[in-house]
């Protein structure tokens, strides 16, 4: 579609229409405590009609695809080469270890759960770095299927659900465990899916760990550019890969180049902070898209066994990451 002013005009219903639904969310984050990410995919899904009509369709395929790319992009600007020295390079190697083992751990296993290969990447990419955030990238460079939407909704809602019962829970086995508080920072970083609930269970405990988990979850966000570039080049050699997508896709190299630039220290810091909140904020209208696109009667076709992989791989990470931290190793 050009983006002409009549092709912009095009994308006016759809996109505010995600917009409303978003400050909606917001509103119920702000004032109620909860999830964000869920509460927009949720007050989406009852709007499905509206992504049938063609007045509205067009923006809001715009706003499920093209603000989630962008969104991702300026989440770039949160991370730093400095980030990596507070932490040290035994523990971001451990996560990155995690990330691989959990990823090609899942993807294997699809088949018993009558899901396709697709489907066990989108899950373990969404619990092994960042939740909604990942599902949604990751998504942007897988093939198109015909339960595209309804898989990506479904991940996003567990996992944000997961994400925050990890915050209630996690906090508590962190003292019971005995943690000190950098360990435990390192823990509930490390494990916890959306960026979010971290900050929440973190800064539940002490500020120290507060700041040590927000570090540790970013660096987990920055592993996200390469594990969406190794999926993307993995799908072309394999003739899967979505036609016309470039081996690296665009909002992956822009997320790299501002990551690149804070890191040089070449970005205002309130330039970065106007952007960190402008992200968080498109990427609450880009998953109320993907709600609209959602049927709910599709949704339940996914199955008991999906929520339990889901389940279960959030298990596997959080001993993954616990078990070296509690014996020192790290």
């Amino acid at each position: 579609m050009p983006m002409n002013v009549a092709g912009l005009r095009l994308l006016v219903p759809g996109v505010t229409l995600a917009v409303v639904v978003a400050m909606a969310a917001q509103f119920l984050s702000a004032h109620y405590g909860a999830p964000v990410m869920l509460m927009a995919i949720l007050l989406g899904m009852p709007l499905h009609f509206m992504a049938e009509d063609a007045r509205a369709a067009p923006g809001i395929d715009f706003a499920a695809r093209g603000l989630l790319r962008l969104g991702v992009a300026l989440l770039g600007l949160r991370v730093s080469v400095e980030m990596v020295a507070l932490i040290g390079w035994p523990f971001v190697a451990l996560i990155a270890a995690s990330i691989a083992a959990l990823i090609l751990g899942s993807v294997p296993l699809m088949r018993r759960l009558g899901q396709d290969r697709a489907f066990g990447l989108l899950t373990g990419g969404s619990v092994a770095i960042c939740g909604a955030s990942a599902a949604m990238a990751i998504a942007s460079v897988l093939p198109p299927r015909p339960t595209t939407e309804r898989d990506l909704s479904f991940v996003v809602i567990t996992v944000t659900a997961l994400s925050t019962l990890a915050m209630i829970l996690y906090p508590a086995l962190a003292t019971l465990l005995g943690l000190d508080m950098h360990q435990a920072g390192l823990f509930l970083g490390g494990t916890i899916h959306d960026v979010a609930q971290v900050v929440g269970a973190g800064y539940s405990l002490s500020d120290e760990a507060g700041d040590t988990a927000t570090v540790v979850k970013l660096i987990r966000v920055t592993l996200l550019a390469p594990v969406v570039l190794i999926a993307a080049l993995i799908l072309r050699q394999t003739g899967q890969g979505r036609a016309g997508t470039p081996i690296l896709p665009g909002f992956v190299l822009a997320f790299l180049v501002l990551a690149g630039l804070n890191s040089a220290h070449l970005v205002p810091e309130l330039v970065a902070d106007a952007a960190s909140v402008a992200s968080r904020a498109i990427l609450v209208a880009a998953v109320a898209a993907v709600g609209m696109k959602t049927s709910l009667a599709r949704l339940a076709e996914v199955g008991p066994g999906a929520i339990a992989l889901l389940i279960g791989q959030s298990v596997v990470l959080a001993g993954l990451i616990l078990v070296p931290v509690l014996l020192g190793w790290v």
